[in-house]
């Protein structure tokens, strides 16, 4: 029986997961649940489950939690130092899905504790990429990529030398707003950017997508899992979502992963690695897709993958700048305070104005990324007067 783990349980990765493990009884042993503030749908969770233990990050929220597991034998903590502990906690496995830079520290505590980790927390790696590999490689840890595009080419690769490997083809849907021109982004609202056309993703993903800073992200979490040179790895747009990326090897044969677009079935195949097990997807009927269709993506139109390409030629903090940047400017534009196309601006205007040393520890990282949202804000501010 694997024991598992699942950070940020009641976010759509969290649920999907649990879904799976609800469907294979006896096969799994949930050791720990975390959410961020949604105490009553943790704790239905870890009952529904029989975890363990269950933590919330806010500690405001914890009084919710304590009340609602009471007498169940599943035991209620909070806060920053509680999700660290609880990423200790002997699972064999752990599902790393907390939203941003909050993700970092339970990750990395995950790592060091030398078990496997599938990552679907794409901006601690970004943030904190170099450090995060040395601490897997240190510890004996399995980094399993949970990103679709990731995913994808972890199966395509199926222990391949990297050598081998002439480019990585990193699929992308294009977005909500693939073939809209930038007069028509710039009216775009938080509710039309949510509305991924073939994902059900949480709301700050979803933008990342229609801006397509996304699939920047996804460029350089790519280089620190399958490190073959920035220059072999390319952004493919392929609107239909059906498959997920491609290896092409020096042969000139190129592997493609397929599949519905349904997060149970990357999850899955992290859940059960090195085995397989059934998913309740929709089955592929390429007969009713009919077409597969690609297109370059359109950099002037989305220039967020110009600059996550920059960041990452750059490496050292940029990268991290980057990441907090975009992350302030999305919250901006959900909270209706900026506009869709300033949600670009504002992060090259940041990377334009701080540059930091590279990041050498945890608290390094952290310190940059304080640093850049405060930069972010007061762009946004001098944006306003």
């Amino acid at each position: 029986m694997r024991r598992v783990s699942i950070f940020g349980a009641t976010g759509s990765v969290g649920v999907s997961t649990l879904d799976l493990i609800g469907r294979e009884q006896g096969r799994y042993e949930v050791v720990a649940l975390t959410a961020n503030r949604d105490a009553q749908g943790l704790a239905a969770a870890a009952l529904a489950c029989g975890a363990q233990m269950a933590v919330v990050a806010d500690p405001a929220s914890y009084p919710a939690l304590r009340d609602a597991l009471a007498g169940s034998g599943i035991s209620a903590a909070a806060g920053e130092d509680a999700l660290v502990e609880a990423a200790r906690a002997g699972a064999d496995w752990t599902m790393a899905s907390i939203v941003g830079c909050a993700g970092l520290r339970p990750t990395m505590a995950a790592l060091e504790a030398g078990g496997t980790v599938a990552l679907a927390n794409k901006e601690s790696l970004v943030s904190a990429g170099d450090l995060m590999m040395r601490t897997a490689t240190a510890s004996g840890a399995t980094l399993l990529p949970v990103d679709s595009e990731h995913n994808a080419i972890f199966q395509c690769l199926a222990g391949s030398a990297l050598d081998e490997v002439a480019r990585i083809i990193l699929t992308a849907s294009g977005g909500p707003f693939r073939t809209r021109s930038q007069a028509e982004m710039a009216e775009m609202t938080p509710a039309q950017a949510v509305a991924h056309p073939n994902w059900s993703m949480g709301a700050k993903i979803s933008v990342d997508s229609a801006t397509m800073m996304n699939k920047g992200l996804e460029l350089i979490e790519a280089a620190h899992l399958f490190p073959v040179g920035l220059d072999r790895i390319e952004i493919l747009v392929h609107p239909q979502s059906v498959i997920h990326s491609m290896v092409e090897y020096r042969d000139c044969s190129t592997l493609a992963q397929l599949g519905s677009p349904d997060m149970r079935i990357p999850i899955a195949h992290a859940l059960a690695w090195p085995d397989r097990i059934a998913t309740p997807c929709q089955k592929l009927d390429l007969a009713r897709i009919g077409r597969l269709d690609f297109e370059a993506p359109d950099e002037q139109r989305f220039p967020a993958i110009r600059l996550a390409r920059a960041a990452a030629s750059a490496g050292g903090a940029a990268p991290a700048v980057l990441n907090a940047a975009n992350e302030v400017a999305v919250a901006a534009f959900l909270n209706c305070g900026i506009g869709f196309l300033d949600i670009a601006m504002i992060v090259e205007d940041v990377l334009n104005r701080y540059s930091a040393p590279t990041p050498l520890s945890i608290d390094d990282v952290l310190a940059v990324d304080a640093e850049a949202r405060a930069v972010a804000g007061d762009v946004m501010e001098r944006m306003t007067v």
